[in-house]
């Protein structure tokens, strides 16, 4: 076993593979999307020109709305979509999960710059359902739904529920927003189009910078009303910067490359579920992913954990994950989200990481 002489991240810049991802951050990132882009192309001003216009319309027509606004930030995007849904019925309230991105990683920025007032629905560990919707307050504005719900791994309702749910809202003046950041992730187990989705809910918000692996960025999407609306805040939000052109000349590379690669993603995520699963003291939330990304829970604490994982850097050169999560009672856990990246690796060089990685936690847990 490791001493823990080298961190986990020290030990991953040695490794041959990775099994997660579409490769490093880097400035070649950029240089690739505007490889082969005319550099006479005019860039955007304040939110205006053909390049951000362009992209805004595509966006709508994928999503199926009829209007799309480019921001620089989902964080930014879904405050505003949620600040005008309130402003519409005259009521700061709105509905989530407990582990909802605007309640567990803005700094409260939902309350404190809106004054609106959260709702919180189910239980921490599990997905909304259409009981808990029915018994929602009725003076609230908005819900928001999550898909996938990445907190708890990743996990999806069933399709006949969210449209369940989509009807109820609709026949109760409910506005329903849809936190869409990994939502191209999950059209291949839904097998509906992301415009089908998209359909039961009055406003949409999606990120480039997740599956697609974009720079930064996001889009929400909705009525031409909504979206003008959006403009105004967005302004106020400081979100208009006077050109946002690579971060769309990014998102649009980056879309085309890999919205197709979607399917591959989410088979190569069950396939890798599965090896995990076999392993000793090792079990994957959901145990069969319902997109690109699932949670790896193994029963050992973080220390312990880290020095394992850094060994297997050693012997097989394969970095199963970057990091790890303390969860308390000697277990811990991860994320995996698949990418270009585990298409690269061989796959009898997988099976050898998983080899050592049963034989190693054998070892520990006797």
């Amino acid at each position: 076993m490791n001493t823990g002489k080298i961190s986990l991240a020290e030990a991953g810049k040695q490794a041959e593979y990775v099994l997660g991802g579409h490769g490093p951050r880097n400035l070649e990132v950029l240089k690739e999307a505007i490889r082969e882009v005319d550099g006479s192309l005019g860039g955007d001003a304040y939110g205006k020109g053909k390049v951000i216009e362009d992209f805004q319309n595509k966006m709508a027509a994928y999503l199926g709305k009829e209007s799309a606004v480019f921001f620089p930030s989902g964080t930014m995007a879904q405050q505003i979509a949620l600040r005008i849904w309130c402003d519409e019925k005259q009521v700061k309230k709105v509905a989530y999960h407990p582990l909802c991105h605007l309640e567990i990683h803005e700094e409260d920025g939902l309350k404190e710059l809106h004054h609106i007032e959260p709702v919180l629905l189910a239980d921490k560990d599990r997905l909304i359902r259409l009981e808990d919707v029915e018994r929602m307050p009725e003076d609230v504005s908005c819900l928001l739904l999550e898909l996938p719900q990445r907190e708890i791994g990743g996990q999806l309702p069933d399709y006949g529920e969210l449209e369940a749910i989509s009807a109820y809202c609709r026949e109760k003046g409910i506005r329903l927003h849809l936190d869409g950041a990994r939502l191209f992730e999950v059209t291949p187990y839904y097998g509906k189009t992301a415009a089908e989705i998209c359909s039961l809910f009055d406003s949409v918000y999606v990120s480039f910078y997740k599956g697609i692996g974009g720079i930064s960025g996001a889009v929400l999407a909705g009525s031409p009303d909504f979206t003008e609306r959006s403009k105004v805040w967005k302004r106020r939000h400081g979100g208009d910067l006077f050109s946002l052109y690579p971060y769309v000349v990014s998102a649009d590379y980056y879309f085309d490359r890999r919205i197709g690669r979607m399917e591959q993603y989410y088979e190569d995520a069950k396939e890798l579920a599965a090896l995990y699963n076999e392993c000793h003291g090792v079990t994957t939330r959901p145990v069969v992913p319902v997109s690109n990304m699932f949670h790896v829970h193994i029963q050992l604490g973080k220390e312990r954990l880290e020095a394992l994982l850094v060994d297997i850097i050693s012997e097989t050169g394969i970095q199963l994950n970057h990091y790890v999560k303390d969860n308390g009672d000697s277990e811990s856990s991860y994320e995996v989200s698949i990418g270009d990246m585990y298409a690269k690796v061989p796959k009898e060089r997988i099976g050898d990481a998983f080899r050592v990685l049963d034989r190693k936690l054998n070892e520990e847990l006797g």
